[in-house]
């Protein structure tokens, strides 16, 4: 059974900004800002009682090996008692995992998290024989109960879609084997977690002002995003990377670790490369991540362009990277949280009343924890509990980004409610490569109803700005990581040397072919891959930011041009898509959506977009000065 707990960080290099709102405990926080846990369970009694159901599921399970193939019967009762147990699990995982987040400190939180993941992980090593087993089931065979059995049609997508990738299916006792490796192809990963926040120690800077202050990820963020000296930018930049270049050759050997155990583990599952272990579980081909990267890599001028805008508005004679946060013109108009949901609101009820209603019983049933707190993760996600509801966590900092991040953050919910209500749980679980589209459009939504609100030559400014970036962090800078990790894959299949000068070196040949010359090199310039989360974490996974990018660009297009039919029957395809969970193979999805991204003009779209935002905020900029 596939599995997907979606989990969207928000600002792609791990950054988030300070926050306005300021409590000094957990209990501060009104409870209207918090999540409800009582949703999922109401008492730790009941929370272990579903673990004891869970291990019981798991003897009963047992007792179905060596009869799947005898009967539709069988295979059914088999697969009801695995859903049962799958939803109780995930009941039980994300009851400690969501707590966990917003008290990391909680020792006795994180000693139950480890209680759950090390029962996933049993489940893994003792349901090893089932895909083998199914796979003995002769294929017109499974189709033929699906059809004769209307209980099993539930499953039918999943079940059916074993066939397509059973050459890579391994024996039951290779596949326990394989199970017994889950925890161990891990540890690389949590080793750069250990090393990037646990043990990590970030120095304190003195800033041209006489302020002293410590360059933590959020602190550096708040410097390069607020402070108008391009010295003190610096200062904050050199201590802050100096950190990570200190320890470049450890993160080199976690990263060769975690790229040589992907090449390990295609190998075994006899893939030809990484890239086609990553795609081939949801039907993706290759191709359409490689156009994605050559396609970008060879149309980079606008991204050039705005950059060369930018230094000319900021009047710098030399450029750097720590530049680009910056704003343009001074704009530091706060938005309350309360007046951000209503913005958030009207703005997408061009997507339906029944769409904007659900948003606003989101915002106000305990759904979303939304100010940061002492021991609270950073960032933002929405993860989903099924026969429940998603769980939104926000750091919320009045800012106009967070007012973005939080339509970003209700896109992702909304997808996930309206899968959740539509969908069975076998096929509740949409996959990331649709996820950001959700998420993104309701970011159009947002920059359109709030460009036509304004009459604030700053705030449209500031808006476009805002858009600009999000392209550039979403769209171009994913394609750019997403070329770095097939580069550096592609060197271990060909066996070469992976180390941290060969690393660098590759993202510097990138960052030139993306960037220009227009920004100084420093000799921090090439060390950004030693905290780049994903790379670590989640291995082919930031292409599909950008690909989520370029199909939302292309659905809201769809939506809200043309003639009043043709824009209604657009709608109802896109919340077809949104309702449609993991029924189909994602590119299948959005084909019926009205997208296809084996189409250069797809990709293409989002880039001329680009060209004419950057031109657009010239003549605001012009506009403003004259």
């Amino acid at each position: 059974m596939k599995h997907l707990v979606l989990m969207c960080m928000l600002a792609v290099t791990g950054l988030s900004a300070v926050a306005q709102v300021n409590y000094k405990t957990r209990e501060e926080v009104p409870e209207k800002y918090k999540w409800n846990f009582d949703d999922i369970y109401t008492s730790w009694d009941a929370w272990e009682a579903d673990l004891k159901a869970i291990t019981q599921d798991m003897e009963t399970i047992q007792t179905h090996k060596g009869k799947l193939g005898e009967s539709a019967d069988n295979l059914l009762a088999l697969m009801q008692v695995q859903e049962d147990l799958m939803k109780k699990a995930y009941k039980a995982y994300q009851f400690v995992s969501l707590q966990s987040t917003v008290d990391n400190r909680n020792m006795e939180l994180q000693a139950k998290l480890q209680k759950v993941q090390l029962m996933f992980a049993q489940f893994g090593v003792e349901t090893a024989w089932m895909s083998p087993e199914m796979l003995q089931i002769p294929e017109e065979t499974m189709k033929q109960w699906i059809a004769d059995n209307d209980a099993l049609k539930v499953y039918q997508f999943d079940l059916l879609d074993m066939y397509r990738l059973q050459k890579h299916v391994l024996s039951e006792k290779m596949e326990q084997l394989m199970s017994y490796y889950s925890n161990v192809t891990g540890t690389a990963g949590n080793v750069f977690k250990a090393l990037s926040t646990a043990d990590i120690e970030f120095p304190e800077v003195e800033l041209s002002s006489g302020e002293k202050v410590k360059v933590t990820p959020g602190g550096y963020s708040n410097v390069v995003t607020n402070n108008q000296n391009q010295d003190d930018r610096r200062i904050a930049y050199e201590a802050f990377y100096d950190v990570y270049y200190k320890n470049k050759n450890t993160y080199a050997a976690i990263y060769n670790g975690i790229v040589q155990s992907d090449w390990a583990s295609a190998r075994a599952r006899k893939y030809p490369t990484c890239l086609d272990a990553a795609l081939e579980g949801n039907a993706i081909p290759t191709d359409v991540y490689l156009n994605l990267i050559n396609t970008v890599k060879e149309h980079t001028a606008p991204v050039q362009k705005y950059t060369k805008l930018r230094k000319q508005v900021l009047g710098l004679e030399k450029y750097y990277g720590y530049d680009g946060s910056i704003s343009l013109v001074d704009f530091n108009k706060k938005y309350p949280y309360d007046e951000a949901v209503d913005i958030v609101t009207a703005s997408v009820l061009p997507l339906g009343k029944d769409y904007q209603a659900k948003l606003k019983t989101a915002t106000s049933s305990g759904w979303l924890d939304v100010y940061e707190n002492p021991g609270k993760r950073s960032g933002a996600f929405s993860s989903g509990v099924y026969g429940v509801h998603p769980y939104m966590l926000l750091n919320y900092d009045e800012t106009l980004n967070y007012v973005f991040t939080l339509a970003h953050e209700l896109g992702h919910t909304m997808h996930t409610t309206l899968s959740n209500e539509t969908q069975p749980f076998a096929t509740h679980n949409y996959t990331i490569f649709v996820a950001e589209v959700a998420s993104t459009f309701n970011e159009h939504l947002l920059l359109e109803y709030m460009m036509e609100n304004t009459k604030d030559p700053l705030e449209r400014i500031a808006l476009l700005n805002q858009t600009i970036k999000g392209i550039i962090g979403t769209f171009y800078a994913q394609t750019m990581f997403a070329d770095y990790e097939y580069q550096v894959h592609t060197m271990a299949e060909q066996g070469r040397p992976i180390n941290a000068d060969i690393l660098t070196n590759v993202w510097k040949e990138l960052a030139n072919t993306y960037y220009g010359d227009i920004s100084e090199e420093t000799m921090y310039s090439g060390y950004a891959w030693t905290r780049i989360p994903h790379f670590y974490n989640s291995p082919f996974y930031v292409y599909q930011y950008a690909t989520c990018f370029a199909s939302s660009a292309k659905l809201y297009k769809d939506v809200t041009e043309g003639k009043k039919k043709d824009r209604k029957a657009a709608l109802d395809r896109y919340i077809t898509l949104l309702q449609s969970g993991g029924n189909d193979h994602p590119m299948e999805q959005l084909k019926k959506a009205g997208v296809d991204l084996t189409q250069k003009e797809t990709i293409m779209a989002v880039i001329n977009q680009l060209d004419v935002l950057v031109d657009q905020l010239a003549l605001e900029l012009e506009k403003l000065e004259k």
